[in-house]
């Protein structure tokens, strides 16, 4: 697995983005409600409302694994049956039996009409793969092959995740992000490092749940809002709107100074409404439509606030054990604490964190999310867990073989371990301690290695992060997201994957005196300036 940052795949839904199946989908959906609808007309007497396209299809059923699908759309009637098995024959009166129905009723259309393709999608797929872009195909259809085989375009994806595979797997369906994560994996890259590209609201906010660099909307059905409501960074009409340089681009963006974007509207700060009162605005550059960063930072809704800890709500140091916060800011988290639902996401040990921090009533996640604790709830992350006693041999390694270079640091967090190299003279040892840890990394599939501000850290390689860690929270505290507004400030690239989880439903801040790429919407220079904004949050409330 390589660093955050470098585009190496992208992952396409299947049906309307790359195939024009849509339509045989519904028009199959249709045709096996109806047929039930009226059954249970003749045999129960009940009134036949037939299954339209623009309400029940999209409502219901589009985007969704199929069973799924029938039970929605069911439940929305009232109508109650057994969910039977997957192996239920098509006439039987269950909810696999049903859905078995749809897809015999799909596959027979498709016997006769070829799939039709998406000229531009396929374009895209073609440049991506002559430069090296890995590509793949995820999809809830468990027809995604047979498709791909049918429209004679099989070889040009490198995975294929579709709904047999998620059934064997046990991978949760949209809007949760597992099948484009496993699609990604399974192309030996991140969701850091890739872009989801979709035409469902379940799918967008699939790929933003997955942690996905760059999400992308394609407007089929006039869902243009809808789209970026639930998570697209981007939506586009057609694909030939966006292309390799463009996408490649996007991996590049970096985050608006904060003051500087006040500056220019001078009365801003003045009134709660420059603060607290701005609503996003959808603007339209070269056919692809955007939420208006400068006006997505509270809106309407209640604020969140997640912080990391170090160099945001304090200064780097030279060694972990000085990063002491300092009373004037802990007085402003303080203030916050008081108003608004507050959480500490850091890499450090949670309990060392607790320690440093020193407020009731915030919670609390350490080990970059494995270690949750708060007023109401504790998580210890279970694949997490697993891995401690690997970690605690692996430090003991690094303790032998690294201790003897001056200034080198070794920092166990009990789910992790830190390689602080700040003290060392890089030009001697950096690629000593470098080539080691990556040896580490390779000799143990189950380990990943991530880079931060002058430090190697050693990971589970598990699909869990600080952003993880934040959409876990926000469930358990039954917080949800049309009337939250998460903000998350944070420093180092582990931040990054909270501010991809944050993007397009709540701000990110990134504290940062140097320009870089980053997934946040905004920038603020350093702690101090945490703690201005925090006062002026305060006062304005």
């Amino acid at each position: 697995m390589s660093n955050y940052n470098n585009l190496e795949g992208v992952i396409f839904d299947l049906d309307g983005v790359i195939t024009k199946t849509a339509r045989v989908h519904s028009q199959a959906w249709k045709a096996t409600f109806d047929e039930y609808l009226r059954m249970r007309q003749e045999r129960d007497n009940e009134p036949f409302k037939e299954f339209t396209l623009d309400g029940d299809y999209l409502s219901y059923v589009d985007g969704k694994p199929r069973y799924k699908g029938v039970e929605s759309f069911l439940k929305s009637r009232g109508i109650d049956i057994p969910f039977g098995d997957p192996t239920d024959a098509p006439n039987k009166e269950t909810v696999c039996g049903i859905g078995n129905r749809k897809n015999e009723l799909f596959r027979q259309t498709l016997k006769t009409e070829k799939p039709e393709i998406y000229p531009h999608a396929i374009e895209l797929v073609k440049a991506l793969k002559k430069a090296n872009v890995k590509v793949g195909v995820a999809s809830s259809s468990k027809n995604c092959r047979y498709i791909l085989e049918s429209a004679g375009i099989m070889d040009l994806f490198e995975t294929v995740v579709d709904g047999v595979v998620s059934a064997e797997l046990g991978l949760k369906g949209k809007p949760e992000g597992d099948i484009f994560v496993k699609a990604i994996n399974n192309l030996g890259s991140l969701p850091a490092n890739a872009v989801v590209v979709e035409d469902a609201s379940s799918g967008v906010a699939a790929g933003r749940n997955g942690g996905f660099e760059l999400v992308v909307g394609v407007a089929r059905k006039n869902n243009i809002d809808e789209l970026l409501s639930n998570g697209a960074d981007v939506v586009v009409e057609s694909l030939c709107a966006i292309g390799l340089d463009w996408i490649r681009s996007w991996f590049k963006k970096t985050a608006q100074p904060l003051f500087k974007v006040w500056d220019t509207k001078p009365d801003s700060l003045q009134t709660t409404e420059g603060l607290l009162d701005i609503t996003k605005d959808k603007i339209t550059v070269n056919s692809c439509y955007f939420q208006d960063a400068k006006s997505a930072f509270f809106g309407k809704r209640k604020p969140v606030f997640f912080f990391d800890y170090d160099g945001t709500l304090t200064p780097i140091v030279e060694r972990p054990e000085l990063a002491v916060m300092s009373q004037d800011m802990r007085g402003v988290l303080q203030g916050v604490v008081k108003k608004f639902t507050t959480a500490v996401v850091s890499g450090r040990f949670r309990e060392v964190v607790e320690n440093f921090v020193k407020i009731e009533g915030i919670f609390y996640a350490g080990s970059h999310g494995f270690d949750i604790k708060g007023p109401k709830f504790s998580l210890i992350q279970p694949e997490a867990e697993k891995t401690i006693p690997l970690i605690a041999k692996i430090t003991e390694e690094l303790h032998k073989n690294l201790d003897s270079i001056e200034g080198l640091l070794v920092e166990e967090k009990k789910f992790s371990v830190a390689v602080h190299y700040r003290l060392v003279d890089e030009q001697q040892y950096l690629s000593t301690i470098k080539s080691f840890v990556e040896g580490i990394v390779k000799a143990n599939p189950s380990l990943r290695l991530m880079h931060g501000k002058k430090v190697f850290e050693i990971l589970p390689a598990i699909d869990w992060n600080k952003g993880k860690a934040i959409r876990w929270i926000m469930q358990a505290l039954n917080l949800n997201w049309e009337q939250h507004s998460v903000i998350y400030i944070g420093d180092d690239t582990t931040d990054e994957d909270a501010f991809r989880t944050v993007r397009t439903r709540g701000t990110g801040i990134l504290v940062s005196e140097e320009e870089k790429a980053s997934c946040a919407d905004f920038k603020l220079a350093t702690p101090s300036e945490v703690k201005k904004l925090l006062e002026m949050i305060i006062k304005e409330t």
